[in-house]
């Protein structure tokens, strides 16, 4: 049974996340970029996966009804990354996360889902402020926030004894283009 997308753009699919993606995810998760900017999730194959979406996208699906989704280009559905909301017991507020894949990169994917993501976040979920961390080296993903009209706010300790990231945050409404 196909799953049903959680919203479209005009080149992008944006869906829950599945078991059938498991491939995609090892792959995905052990980018050399998203181990140093996101961190290790210690997925190294199928089983990891598998108690990844469980643990993680499953597990905020049920309980916040949001959480990472896919992203896949509509004209040939081919898996770029994912994109959504996260809620954290360690952030302030819900959070706009997203990762994909390197050859992806600098096409406009990115800008696109997360302005999408928050377009429908303010519509189905009623979040009137969204926030994004990213580490303070990771320019690209900082420029992505500013393109969709987030302000840097301040340096944020996720973790103890690690470095402090940067957290963007914006107010977000239904209308929002």
């Amino acid at each position: 049974m196909a799953i049903l997308p959680e919203l479209e753009t005009a080149r992008l699919v944006l869906r829950r996340l599945d078991f059938a993606d498991a491939p995609f995810l090892v792959t995905l998760l052990n980018q050399p970029s998203f181990i140093a900017n996101i961190g290790d999730r210690g997925v190294r194959n199928l089983e990891d996966a598998h108690r990844y979406l469980r643990e993680g996208p499953h597990a905020m699906y049920d309980r916040y009804g949001f959480g990472l989704w896919l992203v896949a280009r509509k004209a040939d559905g081919a898996p770029l990354g994912m994109c959504g909301l996260l809620k954290r017991d360690i952030l302030p507020d819900v959070d706009l996360g997203y990762a994909y894949l390197p050859e992806f990169w600098g096409q406009g994917y990115a800008v696109e889902a997360a302005a999408a993501t928050l377009r429908h976040g303010a519509r189905k979920f009623g979040l009137t402020r969204v926030i994004g961390v990213v580490s303070q080296g990771n320019s690209a993903s900082i420029r992505v926030l500013e393109k969709i009209g987030m302000r840097f706010e301040r340096l944020y300790p996720m973790h103890p004894g690690e470095a402090e990231v940067r957290l963007y945050g914006r107010t977000v409404e239904v209308n929002d283009a």
